[in-house]
């Protein structure tokens, strides 16, 4: 009989290698990093077409993640920031998020040593992003009331493994059968007391708060 050998590892040793490396090239370069996630059409980069220009005196720049087209890295350029954009249907099989090798490539065309904050926008998706760490400082996810007050419970390890949760499209709240009391406390059973703002990006209120942490990670 053919002896069985189970070898157990953990599935993204890999990437947490790689990520390690990422964060060794950043703490190197004095650049701090967010990874933004969200799921899709929440809102990310209009928010960061928002809070971006409010960053008075922090070079930032933006590794956008996407499965295809430089549709949000072309926005981005219109900020006169440096962007790297990886397009995951290249090379990575048309993943749903940025793992730490993914982010490690588009690098290369980021100048680190000349940032004081990179922001990577990750690919939409409410899932993957969450379960891969790329080396980031802090993570932060947007999230539109559009959604429905029980994506918390749903998708509870994006909410659980973010720093800030940023509640966006706030101009639409009239307009729609959402309740924020219940969004809140589901948010709060699954991750007590974490930070959260309250905004619209299409409007512009209550961005500054936004850009106000982008900068204070980028002083940190």
């Amino acid at each position: 009989m053919d002896e069985v050998v189970n070898v157990h590892r953990h599935v993204l040793e890999h990437n947490d290698a790689t990520a390690k490396q990422n964060r060794a090239d950043f703490d190197e370069a004095g650049v701090r990093v967010v990874n933004l996630m969200s799921a899709p059409g929440a809102g990310k980069t209009s928010l960061l077409e928002r809070a971006l220009p409010m960053l008075a005196g922090v070079r930032v720049g933006v590794l956008e993640g996407d499965v295809q087209s430089s549709l949000d890295a072309d926005r981005m350029r219109a900020l006169d920031v440096p962007v790297s954009l990886v397009n995951t249907d290249v090379t990575f099989a048309g993943e749903c998020h940025l793992d730490a090798a993914m982010v490690r490539s588009g690098l290369v065309d980021l100048p680190l040593a000349d940032l004081d904050l990179l922001v990577v926008e990750n690919v939409g998706n409410l899932v993957c992003p969450a379960e891969f760490t790329i080396g980031e400082h802090r993570r932060a996810m947007v999230f539109s009331v559009t959604e429905g007050e029980e994506k918390p419970l749903k998708y509870p390890l994006m909410f659980r493994t973010c720093d800030l949760v940023v509640v966006n499209k706030m101009d639409l709240l009239p307009h729609l059968d959402f309740d924020l009391d219940l969004f809140l406390d589901n948010l709060d059973a699954v991750h007590p007391d974490v930070p959260h703002q309250l905004l619209s990006a299409r409007t512009g209120e209550g961005v500054r708060c936004f850009a106000a942490w982008l900068s204070e990670t980028a002083g940190a």
